[in-house]
């Protein structure tokens, strides 16, 4: 059922000088241009600020839905909520079923183009009941990663205004923060999948395991974090800043990371990199004797 929430946005700023700025500008130009829309919203940082600028520019006709399913951790699901009541989207929830893919669930370097061809088959049918174009908020420092996602999504008629735009993931931050925005600073928040290493089935099981654990940490107060799976072992990544804190306070870190599931309870001492078991893909294969 689609609905707006009946709560008006609250800025403590005056966003009327947004449109004498030619960058967020040409955003809104290039969103009436695609409009109506219907703006994948997982509540990070990039997608809240597009569902944000395409509701203060399309109203109505701006239309952000929220994709639920085992890889979206609770706490994003509801701060999905939040912020659609807080900021008056016309927002929707809707059910995906990337799992029962086995495509996806195998995990190999694909795993992401599977996720978004489910997403864009949710999203589609939808789009085209309003007459509308579905878009996603891909930054151009999206382009130097791996993202078999942005191909999938394409393939199948999503747009990247952000990316049209000219949008960096710090041009992201700078704007909503000037807009007054509380994702301005949110961390990163991929997926849960990608928390298990290529060639790694992702199950029901592995995700609600990771989400657990996770969900745990940021109980101690850790803000920035992975749970990466690697079978009965977790692999912790905090913000570097946060490595001596989990270092000192360990027992109380493996308590709530074993009660999740986990056996073993290891810290990387390298701190959180956003993506980083992409580095796999490329790596050549170990030398083995």
């Amino acid at each position: 059922m689609q609905r707006r929430h009946d709560v008006p946005m609250t800025v403590p700023v005056d966003a009327s000088f947004a449109s004498r700025d030619p960058q967020l500008d040409s955003l809104r130009t290039r969103l009436r241009e695609l409009e109506p829309v219907v703006v994948a919203f997982s509540g990070g940082a990039d997608s809240a600020f597009l569902a944000w600028v395409a509701n203060d520019t399309l109203g109505e006709r701006a239309h952000a839905v929220t994709a639920l399913s085992p890889s979206l951790s609770p706490e994003e699901e509801s701060d999905c909520r939040d912020l659609a009541r807080d900021w008056g989207l016309r927002w929707t929830p809707v059910v995906t079923h990337e799992l029962a893919n086995p495509d996806y669930s195998a995990n190999d370097g694909r795993r992401c183009y599977w996720c978004k061809a489910e997403l864009m088959e949710v999203l589609a049918p939808m789009a085209e009941l309003e007459g509308a174009t579905v878009v996603l908020g891909v930054n151009v420092d999206d382009l130097g990663d791996h993202r078999p996602g942005q191909q999938a999504a394409g393939e199948r008629g999503a747009a990247f205004p952000l990316l049209d735009a000219g949008f960096t993931k710090a041009d992201v931050r700078a704007w909503s923060s000037r807009l007054g925005l509380r994702t301005w600073d949110k961390p990163a928040a991929a997926c849960l999948a990608s928390r298990v290493p290529y060639g790694t089935p992702v199950t029901l099981g592995v995700l609600s395991t990771v989400a657990k654990a996770e969900s745990a940490l940021r109980g101690l107060g850790f803000r920035q974090l992975r749970v990466r799976h690697y079978g009965p072992l977790a692999r912790l990544e905090v913000h570097r800043d946060e490595l001596t804190r989990a270092f000192e306070e360990r027992e109380t870190v493996v308590d709530a990371v074993r009660r999740a599931g986990y056996t073993y309870v290891t810290l990387d001492l390298e701190g959180f990199r956003s993506g980083n078991l992409n580095q796999a893909l490329s790596d050549p294969a170990p030398v083995t004797a």
